[in-house]
């Protein structure tokens, strides 16, 4: 199991010269700090990227830079600033060319687990950045493959989870998991959630799943509402190799990934999961730490 923190902490000078930003475009204080982050940047003559819905935002606010697909556009940039909900990280996190581009989340929704610096932190946060000062968090990520009949139909990386769920009421799925291809069990269940430690605080957590410090080197699987009582959530390590294959039924079986992604389940698929090679490099706010915002977010003492 990885050793726990995995933080590293930069002081230099900054090579920033290239970022990129993606915005939630709907969020009626995207506009404002567009157009915020272009003054900043523009200041130290750093070049901005954009993807399509962000670029239309920032022409609006006369904010110049270049436009296109999310992965094209965090090739050789050395940073990738976020602007919305952990829905908004998360989908950049899957479309990013390179994962291990720092990336800094910024706050426009309103849980928040993973966007954690605040609007009224982010010009002192990214004057910080610019100026090569801040801390590294490393964020596992996940491998999902589905195998049919010997052959790959999907293939994804997600940071949060891998979901298997039915869409009928009052039926249950049989789904036989295997870890390091010794036999676990056949979960009999409404479906069955593989997430990272970063994922513990989502659909996990309300399915009665540990919460999982975010650096520590585990997978998590956490059975939905199991026919029998005694399955509970497993924790494995994070170099295991989980397959999760599904039985036979009648109802439409999804795998759903970060909550976003869907892809169809027949009978006999094959869910393979494991650690992705490569890891989501977050900043950290200097004014914030897990527990912090644990307390913050899930009222931890409030009466």
């Amino acid at each position: 199991m990885s050793a726990e923190p995995q933080r590293r902490r930069e002081a230099s000078v900054s090579t920033i010269r290239d970022v990129a930003i993606f915005a939630k475009p709907h969020d009626p204080r995207s506009p404002a700090v567009i157009r915020q982050l272009g003054e900043i940047l523009r200041a130290d003559k750093v070049n901005i990227r954009f993807d399509e819905a962000t670029w239309e935002l920032a022409e609006r606010q006369g904010v110049a830079g270049a436009g296109g697909p999310r992965d094209a556009m965090t090739r050789g940039v050395d940073l990738v600033i976020v602007l919305g909900g952990d829905g908004t990280l998360l989908s950049v996190a899957r479309e990013m060319a390179d994962p291990a581009i720092p990336l800094l989340a910024v706050n426009l929704g309103s849980l928040g687990f993973l966007t954690e610096v605040r609007l009224d932190d982010l010009r002192v946060t990214l004057r910080a950045v610019l100026d090569g000062e801040f801390e590294v968090e490393e964020r596992l990520m996940l491998s999902v493959v589905v195998r049919r009949e010997g052959g790959v139909v999907a293939s994804h990386r997600v940071l949060n989870d891998a979901v298997i769920n039915k869409a009928a009421l009052a039926r249950i799925i049989d789904l036989e998991a295997r870890v390091d291809e010794c036999y676990v069990t056949t979960y009999k269940a409404d479906g069955l959630i593989i997430s990272t430690p970063t994922g513990s605080t989502a659909y996990s957590l309300s399915a009665g799943g540990p919460i999982v410090t975010p650096t520590l080197g585990a997978i998590i699987l956490t059975p939905i509402c199991p026919h029998t009582l005694t399955m509970r959530p497993l924790v494995i390590r994070d170099d295991s190799a989980v397959a999760v294959t599904l039985g036979d039924h009648s109802c439409e079986v999804t795998l759903t990934l970060d909550g976003q992604v869907g892809v169809s389940l027949s009978p006999r698929d094959v869910v393979l999961v494991s650690s992705a090679q490569e890891r989501l490099h977050l900043l950290r706010s200097p004014r914030a730490d897990f527990f912090s915002v644990l307390r913050t977010k899930l009222r931890w003492g409030e009466r």
